[in-house]
């Protein structure tokens, strides 16, 4: 496997073992991933607990979200992600607050001396005054962070004494940020936790032949609802979702389905595989980030239900309309360059997409907290001399900038600002521009949003050239302090 070392990691070789690029006589050497960061590089990995609270249970829209934390963490957990929630429940009622789990999130505002006595305290009276601001959530869930996990915090104790006493599950979820190589240890933790502390605790109201389990599908703007619109007229009942627009009641009975869909692959096809073998209830892992994808999948589920006809009437009712549409954003993007650095599976997710049904050429994925297997997926799906990163880093970036000059970068809000620097435009393909982006029209949506971003007239204005040196540099001292007054005066006018 031919692999690579940026100019900017000659005095890091280790990272070479990290990058690599596609060709033809490739063999079975896999990218080394899944480890820790090199001492020296600047990751953009998030953490575990980040892993935990951010992308699984942070989504659920009737938990209570208690942070065990410095404020700093707790912060961090609260609005960061588009997952929004509709306020019905599943015996009809409906929860007070819209969109309760991102608009709320609790914490124990841990200082110096709750560091040197232990904070345990501090999380059980956190816990029963957010009970009582909030008494109508079904549960809470608390999270330890690197400064509990420090103190060693018996987080477990206190969930159980409180769920006793508040007559409601308190879980606690031991994922504290330095417990694993990136957020993907948290996403790991948090699927045992749900599985052992809740998977099987209730029965839902009733059940039909067709229901299934929606996994890993956190309703990234609205994806969710796309996916199970197409499965209701299908006559697909979602039964349980995990984790987005779900309730904590839902995850309880996640046992009863006929079959679960596991959507993102790399966060939680964990607890797929525990209720196949406690339950015995089969999986299928769906993309529907395509048309294609989303064609083969929906009549891959329509099959396991016998109801092929209905896959059919659902695939022609939602696919023809844009038809003419999409073949207009391929005519015009065809030929594009394009980078997909997605946190995880999306860069092997869109890669094949994006070539095939919109004309660009991909010319490098990454992955912050991706395994062995999607890399292999990565390495089957991109073209020859395509560039495959794994934990990639600012440095890393601008070098591949220089030298490929991609004419659009699919990526986070981390890479966002920064690529806009050097002249490219990005979209954010974590949370999206204007999503939703999965399904038929999700695929268009995201078709608009790519043309709309190169064609933008402001990338021809820009007059920043990353290779020009300032000439400036030579300025004097004197200069500089002066100048620095004068703004100062300037300022207070």
């Amino acid at each position: 496997m031919p692999y690579k070392l940026f100019d900017v990691n000659k005095e890091i070789p280790e990272r070479k073992e990290h990058v690599y690029v596609k060709h033809c006589n490739d063999d079975d050497e896999d990218i080394k991933c899944n480890t820790s960061t090199i001492p020296g590089c600047m990751t953009a990995r998030g953490c575990v607990y980040a892993g935990s609270k951010g992308v699984i249970g942070g989504a659920i829209k009737d938990v209570i979200q208690v942070v065990h934390s410095p404020v700093g963490c707790t912060t961090y957990g609260g609005g960061a992600k588009r997952y929004p929630s509709q306020p019905n429940m599943p015996d009809g009622s409906e929860f007070p607050i819209d969109n309760f789990n991102i608009k709320y999130v609790c914490g124990t505002d841990l200082k110096e001396s709750d560091v040197v006595f232990g904070g345990t305290k501090k999380l059980k009276q956190a816990i029963i005054d957010a009970n009582k601001e909030f008494p109508y959530a079904t549960a809470i869930y608390c999270y330890a962070t690197c400064t509990t996990g420090l103190i060693g915090d018996d987080m477990d104790a206190v969930a159980k004494e409180l769920s006793e006493e508040l007559g409601k599950d308190v879980v606690a979820f031991n994922t504290a940020g330095f417990a694993g190589p990136s957020q993907s240890k948290g996403h790991h933790i948090a699927n045992n936790t749900i599985f052992d502390r809740l998977v099987g605790t209730k029965e839902p109201p009733k059940t039909t032949e067709y229901d299934i389990g929606l996994i890993g599908e956190y309703n990234i703007d609205g994806d969710l609802w796309v996916i199970e619109k197409y499965l209701k007229e299908m006559g697909v009942n979602v039964l349980s979702r995990f984790t987005g627009d779900s309730t904590h009641d839902e995850i309880c009975w996640m046992h009863r389905t006929k079959l679960n869909l596991v959507r993102c692959q790399r966060s939680a096809t964990y607890i797929a595989e525990l209720i196949e073998e406690k339950y015995g209830t089969p999986y299928l892992k769906v993309d529907f980030f395509s048309v294609q994808y989303c064609v083969d999948n929906l009549r891959a589920i329509g099959r396991h239900f016998g109801l092929e006809e209905e896959a059919e009437k659902v695939i022609k009712k939602y696919l023809y309309p844009i038809k003419e549409e999409l073949a207009f954003y391929k005519e015009k993007l065809t030929g594009k360059k394009v980078y997909i650095f997605s946190g995880g599976p999306k860069s092997w997710h869109l890669s094949t997409p994006i070539e095939n049904e919109l004309g660009m050429e991909v010319i490098a994925v990454a992955s912050e907290f991706e395994h062995a297997d999607g890399f292999v997926k990565m390495k089957d799906r991109v073209r020859q001399g395509a560039t495959i990163v794994d934990d990639p880093n600012t440095l890393e970036l601008e070098e591949m900038i220089a030298n490929d000059k991609p004419d659009i970068i699919l990526a986070g809000i981390k890479e966002k600002y920064l690529v806009h620097k050097l002249g490219v435009p990005s979209i954010m393909i974590h949370s999206y521009e204007n999503g939703p982006y999965i399904g038929f029209e999700g695929f268009l949506n995201l078709a608009k949003d790519i043309y709309a971003y190169v064609n933008t007239p402001v990338w021809n204005m820009l007059e920043f050239d990353p290779n020009s040196q300032n000439e400036d540099n030579n300025i004097d001292n004197e200069t500089i302090s002066n100048g620095s007054k004068q703004s100062a005066v300037g300022a207070g006018k």
